[in-house]
């Protein structure tokens, strides 16, 4: 495959989960990949199995310098960037009447700032990138429905839909080679969703086949989208978002 030849990604969160899957379906598809991770162990492993076009970094996505440094080393080692996934994030419960302060902002640090950060440092980056670039900022369902039991995630998620359709409209406004979109899916089977707090059961998606409305999708449903708006094919595509969810969205109540 080939969707991808050419390209330059840098993929927060890249570990596990989501952040692995994309990284694995990036590369298949022609891109060299820079994988960053708060837990060097995870990403190397994840790197070394690609190969030759990945390398991985250490990054804590709220640290503003390691930015700068995490597109400098990408430059260094491949070229200037064209596509960013703002990926890395967390989920812990807790609702309007018991999420503590701290709390609210580890997870507008992490998935807000983090985020913030990841966009300015790409179109700073990107802007005289010769072929058309691409950020593609991970949001959730709880930004487009709201979801009790985890107020302060629902709440970055939701600042994340906002401020990828800022982004775009500046890149569009600017004339610069940028699209920025946002992608939100419901539950998807990864050790985030798994994690005894947050309670996600049934029995391991499969990889093909039909999943039941209400069942965790797969990670590479969402990853064949990042391939997809990763790719010159979306160009006419900017300030979107993608619901990932298999129709619960609009699952009447």
């Amino acid at each position: 495959m080939s969707r991808l030849n050419g390209k330059i990604a840098i993929i927060t969160g890249a570990g596990s989960g989501l952040g692995k899957a994309i990284s694995e379906t990036f590369a298949a598809e022609g891109a060299r990949v820079v994988l960053t991770d708060i837990d060097m162990e995870a990403v190397t492993k994840v790197a070394d199995a690609i190969g030759a076009n990945a390398i991985a970094l250490q990054q804590d996505v709220v640290e503003e310098q390691r930015w700068d440094e995490i597109f400098s080393a990408t430059i260094d080692a491949f070229g200037t960037p064209h596509i960013l996934v703002n990926n890395a994030g967390l989920v812990i419960p807790g609702t309007i009447e018991d999420c503590t302060l701290d709390l609210f902002r580890r997870h507008t640090s992490i998935m807000l700032d983090g985020v913030f950060l990841g966009c300015r440092a790409a179109v700073r980056a990107m802007k005289a990138n010769d072929q058309p670039s691409s950020i593609i900022n991970l949001s959730s369902m709880a930004a487009l429905q709201g979801y009790s039991p985890f107020v302060a995630y629902s709440a970055a998620k939701g600042g994340v839909r906002s401020m990828t359709k800022s982004v775009a409209l500046h890149c569009k406004e600017q004339d610069y080679p940028i699209r920025c979109n946002s992608l939100h899916p419901a539950g998807i089977d990864t050790p985030m969703v798994r994690q005894e707090a947050v309670g996600a059961g049934g029995g391991e998606t499969p990889a093909t086949g039909m999943i039941k409305i209400g069942d965790l999708g797969h990670p590479n449903d969402v990853a064949a989208l990042c391939v997809y708006l990763a790719s010159d094919e979306s160009r006419f595509m900017t300030a979107g978002e993608y619901p990932v969810d298999n129709g619960v969205l609009y699952k009447p109540a």
